[in-house]
């Protein structure tokens, strides 16, 4: 449920500017997660989100571009070890099957990895499509994606 709960999070403040944990936790109500304000802060704690200038003199909160750091580095690798189900590939396209609501998050996490190799991700609801650039490099990606589930 955390995993869960913290994926919709980065997805709410990426799509909405938003500037109380209050306003948050009527966001993720709406998304039928039913939190507390503790329950937010917490999250917001873990996922090391920061305040950024929005306009007007207002703040919203935001993913630090540090993604490279430890904290954060660390918080990527544990949510897709949490979360990825599965690992295949087709061609140059590397399939990550994660639990249900939890695919941006593990595309996020594949993102921070900034791999020269993956052109980008596109995720779903409980699916990452992870373009490789070429078919001789998608073993080497496979391999540093398994990594992180051990």
């Amino acid at each position: 449920m955390k995993a869960r709960r913290q994926v919709k999070i980065l997805e709410i403040i990426r799509q909405h500017s938003i500037e109380t944990q209050e306003e948050l936790a009527r966001h993720l109500c709406a998304e039928g997660l039913a939190v507390t304000q503790a329950t937010v802060s917490r999250d917001i704690k873990d996922l090391n989100l920061v305040k950024r200038p929005a306009g007007d003199g207002r703040y919203r909160y935001a993913v630090p571009d540090d993604h490279q750091g430890v904290g954060a580095a660390t918080k990527f690798r544990r949510l897709f070890a949490d979360c990825c189900l599965n690992l295949d590939f087709s061609e140059n396209i590397v399939v990550i099957k994660t639990l249900s609501g939890t695919a941006p998050g593990v595309g996020e996490s594949v993102d921070s990895l900034r791999m020269p190799d993956v052109v980008g991700c596109v995720a779903g609801d409980n699916t990452v499509l992870v373009v490789v650039r070429s078919k001789a490099a998608v073993q080497d990606v496979i391999e540093k994606l398994r990594a992180l589930t051990r």
